[in-house]
């Protein structure tokens, strides 16, 4: 299967300081794509090249799915958190329509963009939250209203720089368990950046490990999650992980 994105060479370098260097690698269409490593080895980095918000030397070539040329990718993103005022009183269907619509919400929220935030807190299992003051949204809520956003239109490439971080641990499993159905049920191709080598384990297809703005080791959850490359990696230490066949802890 042609790659949808494949990067070549790409090199970052900010201040003075080379933060990338040399990354190649290809983002299989429909896969899960994790991105690990420790903080400060670049991960960011590179989905804000990807994003176009960050300069890099190199080259993203992007194809459709049989092989074509992909002018306009649609993206879809999530970040690690999004800060708010707590002060301001919006909801949940007038935060999302601000985004979904030219049409300014002073004047409303027009009938087909509140069919489309219908379908979008449905998908998500939130339709119970349409009238909530984001202000008052859990964590784990205000990412999947997040989710839902960057999953509409249909994107052709879903980043998420470690999304589910400073919820807690019920509202993660949930979050990460969304996403993996969205990737299988939809299709949607996607870039993950976590910490969570459970999660990673669990639900990706292909991992690829950071070391230094490099890439030093890619390939499937079962060859990248060795002991060997987790002790390169992070260090000595046990390291909790499903195995392939989902049998229990290991490594």
């Amino acid at each position: 299967m042609n790659p949808l994105l494949q990067l070549q060479n790409i090199q970052v370098q900010l201040g003075g300081r080379l933060i990338l260097s040399g990354v190649s690698t290809g983002i299989r269409r429909g896969s899960m794509t994790a991105l690990i490593g420790l903080n400060g080895s670049g991960k960011t980095t590179l989905l804000r090249a990807i994003l176009g918000e960050t300069r890099f030397n190199g080259t993203l070539t992007w194809r459709g799915p049989a092989g074509e040329p992909l002018p306009t990718p649609r993206i879809g993103y999530v970040p690690q958190r999004l800060t708010l005022d707590s002060r301001l009183p919006i909801t949940v269907t007038d935060f999302l329509a601000i985004s979904l619509q030219s049409w300014p919400i002073l004047f409303g929220v027009r009938p087909q963009t509140r069919v489309m935030i219908d379908q979008i807190l449905t998908q998500m299992g939130i339709p119970h939250l349409a009238k909530t003051q984001v202000a008052r949204l859990s964590g784990g809520e205000l990412q999947r209203v997040l989710l839902g956003l960057a999953l509409t239109p249909h994107p052709d490439l879903l980043l998420l720089d470690e999304p589910a971080a400073g919820i807690d641990f019920r509202d993660q499993q949930r979050f990460y368990e969304l996403i993996a159905e969205m990737n299988q049920s939809l299709g949607i191709t996607v870039l993950l950046v976590s910490h969570e080598l459970e999660i990673v384990g669990k639900h990706a297809h292909q991992v690829l490990c950071l070391r230094n703005g490099r890439i030093q080791q890619e390939g499937s959850p079962a060859e990248v999650l060795s002991q060997a490359n987790l002790e390169l990696l992070f260090g000595h230490g046990r390291i909790l992980l499903p195995q392939p066949n989902n049998s229990g802890n290991t490594i």
